[in-house]
């Protein structure tokens, strides 16, 4: 979900009775019906099916249709429509922050240290190889090399910046971790983004470790 997307996502909720609806949903252990949702925030049931309806459209919750009796076949009465909370994240962060990413890759790397491999190595590996998936799901069709890697740096959330020689990372996506655990989180950014360009088949960027106080701690540049 774009930045678009999470911003009206998330704005649905400013309205009081629709955060109120959406407050009681997912406290609740199963999907609820309209009626039981107007009774608890006391709105009638017109006005608890509109705003539950926009906070579907709002992919904040989800519908299934279900007989609430438990009966089937004749006389069992039609299927309700239930609400319940989507199975997804939805999340706003200005800048862009990744902190799921790299919690995925230091358990990933602590995993197969656990089995033997040198943690820094198991980083290295993991990061790279998360960083050539990346590359292999991204869309964009630019020629030139530069070009390709800013369009999916910058859809992560890195905020390239592009020179003709360089692509300097206004943004870290990772950055409280990375002032607290420098090194660690550093390294699997530069391997994440080496993998990156790996796999976009940039064949003469690298990616360089290059820590500044005010933007990320990779510089992508022209090799040699």
């Amino acid at each position: 979900m774009d930045i678009s997307h999470s911003a009206a996502s998330i704005g649905t909720l400013a309205d009081d009775t629709r955060r109120a609806l959406y407050e009681y949903v997912v406290a609740q252990q199963d999907a609820v019906g309209r009626e039981a949702a107007a009774e608890a925030v006391n709105v009638p049931g017109h006005m608890a099916r509109f705003h539950l309806d926009k906070l579907v459209e709002a992919g904040l919750l989800d519908t299934e249709f279900r007989r609430l009796s438990g009966r089937s076949g004749p006389g069992a009465g039609r299927p309700s429509k239930l609400y319940r909370r989507v199975d997804r994240t939805v999340a706003l962060s200005l800048p862009e922050r990744r902190y799921d990413l790299v919690g995925h890759l230091l358990a990933l790397a602590i995993e197969r240290a656990a089995q033997g491999v040198d943690l820094d190595t198991a980083l290295h590996e993991v990061a790279h190889a998360e960083g050539l998936r990346t590359a292999a799901s991204a869309p964009s069709a630019e020629e030139d090399e530069l070009a390709r890697a800013a369009d999916v740096l910058d859809a992560h959330g890195f905020e390239p910046r592009a020179t003709d020689a360089a692509i300097l990372l206004a943004n870290c996506p990772f950055d409280s971790l990375a002032r607290e655990h420098t090194a660690v989180v550093c390294a699997a950014n530069h391997a994440f983004v080496g993998g990156l360009l790996d796999g976009l088949g940039c064949e003469h960027l690298r990616a360089h470790a290059e820590p500044h106080e005010d933007r990320c701690c990779v510089t992508v540049r022209q090799a040699g």
